[in-house]
């Protein structure tokens, strides 16, 4: 990672410059309808917006213009174009009609601005500082993403901005059960689930209890709405809270974990992984196992090959970012019984109903593409994706997660935390 500036753009009309690859027919508009051919149609030479084929048909144009600049298509991530010119370095990430660019060459960046421009209609936004909902804030140590205003229209929505803090989302220990009374308006609860979800995206300590209140979309009870309304008064003390990201060049290592028959419905464990490019977290997550495990070190080991393929799909995109790590990412696990099944080949029979995906572990370890390596519960950081916690220890893990208060606010200290346990 390095201290190069992002600059964000806006396309005018995006998904009218796409070409059409197929003849594709339309009704005379009214007002419009040649009166010696009426019952003609029209044969449209370039898309519509509501056009089902107008998102791919604007992708390729965007990308076949970019690829005649020397621009590569990434192939771990389509969003992403990587040019690279000797010294010059410039990466283009677009999302439908947003565009990012950074570069370590500012003529070069003025360059490719420029040329963007000559082809199509494009608002220059200047420094990167509100996309898709992330609030960006620039600091002496690095990046700072947050979603405070989405997270207030959140509580606004449920009527909870007066609502008393909380210090952690959900209860210590808390398990939940699809039995219960219905709550009366499911609606309103998938809304609110279906914000708190797209609020993960820059806070990582929300991550297990959103993802346990996401299973009972279908039915909800009122057990399940109180605890929707205990994450969003944790969110109302923690508003200002987002991720920080610092520059340099850095290894990448991952921590894996699992709770063995978390559900109480199911008994399908849970498991989480949360993986580093040196002191940042850049991917992490929470779901449950779709199938029951019979022991806690299956649990484990599945859990260890879902983050190995996280892990192979970052090195991939690092790769194609031209910032591949000089040694190999290093994965980190609680349970020494599934780091044997990954470093041991000789099969044991109590792992010999295991699915042959979870063993491509072995593979990568024994070809020198993973190293596994042991870490204690109490340094466990996944933990804190897999099971609700007692307040001092989701702090300590939300604090090494790098979730904290956005240190570009200008209040000289804060009043301390009056949270209700």
């Amino acid at each position: 990672m390095c201290s190069w500036p992002l600059h964000q753009l806006d396309v005018k009309n995006a998904f009218l410059n796409g070409y059409l690859s197929k003849p594709i027919f339309m009704e005379q508009l009214p007002g419009f309808i040649d009166p010696l051919y009426p019952n003609h149609v029209c044969r449209l030479k370039k898309a519509l917006y509501g056009l089902r084929q107008a998102p791919l048909a604007w992708y390729h144009r965007l990308r076949n213009f970019l690829c005649t600049l020397g621009f590569i298509c990434s192939t771990a991530d389509t969003s992403l174009f990587v040019l690279r010119r000797k010294s010059v370095l410039i990466y283009l990430l677009v999302y439908v009609d947003d565009i990012v660019v950074i570069g370590n060459d500012n003529a070069a960046v003025s360059s490719l601005l420029s040329r963007l421009r000559t082809e199509f209609s494009i608002k220059d936004l200047g420094r990167l500082g509100y996309f898709l909902g992330l609030e960006v804030s620039y600091n002496s140590s690095g990046l700072f993403l947050s979603q405070c205003k989405y997270a207030r229209d959140i509580l606004a929505r449920a009527d909870l901005l007066d609502s008393k803090q909380v210090s952690t989302p959900l209860a210590p220990g808390a398990t939940f059960t699809a039995v219960g009374s219905a709550f009366h308006d499911p609606t309103l609860y998938r809304s609110l689930v279906g914000a708190l979800q797209y609020l993960t995206i820059t806070r990582p300590d929300l991550a297990y209890s959103v993802n346990t209140v996401s299973q009972f979309q279908q039915h909800p009870t009122l057990e399940h709405f109180q605890a929707v309304k205990r994450i969003l008064r944790y969110v109302k003390g923690t508003l200002s809270f987002g991720l920080s990201f610092s520059p340099g060049q850095y290894g990448i290592h991952g921590y894996s974990d699992a709770d063995w028959e978390r559900c109480i419905d199911t008994r399908r464990s849970t498991y989480g992984y949360a993986i580093f490019l040196g002191p940042n977290l850049i991917s992490w997550s929470a779901k449950k196992q779709p199938t029951v495990s019979r022991s806690s070190c299956e649990s484990e080991y599945r859990a260890l090959a879902n983050t190995a393929s996280e892990l192979i799909w970052v090195t991939h995109l690092l790769r194609d970012l031209h910032a591949s790590p000089a040694s190999p990412p290093v994965l980190l696990c609680d349970n020494r019984s599934a780091l044997f099944l990954s470093q041991n080949p000789v099969s044991h029979k109590r792992a010999k109903h295991l699915d042959i995906d979870c063993h491509f572990v072995r593979e990568l370890v024994e070809y020198g593409r993973l190293i596994t390596q042991f870490v204690p519960s109490s340094l466990q950081l996944a933990d804190i994706f897999t099971k609700s916690l007692h307040r001092q220890a989701y702090e300590m893990f939300r604090s090494k997660l790098r979730v904290s208060y956005n240190p570009t606010l200008c209040l000289r200290g804060r009043a301390s935390d009056n949270y209700v346990n």
